[in-house]
């Protein structure tokens, strides 16, 4: 199934995604820093959202008490439910 994650606090402003039987694919970020946020989305390509979770969750850029693989963290949860 195919999500959107308005991010917030981040220079990237949007993040889409995939996710099939809990698998993470076909991630893009809108804004941000293009060649990291494409290594990002290149390594969890695959991967079980609950483990890029738990690897992504609380990377803290410069400060601003989130950033872009964080999000990630937020979005992920969100579309599994997790939310708290």
């Amino acid at each position: 199934m195919h999500h959107q994650y308005k991010t917030c606090g981040t220079c990237s402003r949007l993040i889409d995604f995939d996710l099939e039987n809990g698998c993470v694919s076909s991630v893009s970020f809108l804004g941000g820093c293009n060649g990291n946020l494409q290594g990002i989305a290149r390594l969890v390509e695959g991967q079980d959202a609950r483990k890029v979770i738990e690897t992504l969750r609380g990377v803290d850029c410069n400060g601003k008490g989130t950033s872009c693989p964080d999000q990630l963290a937020n979005a992920l949860e969100q579309a599994l439910g997790l939310e708290k």
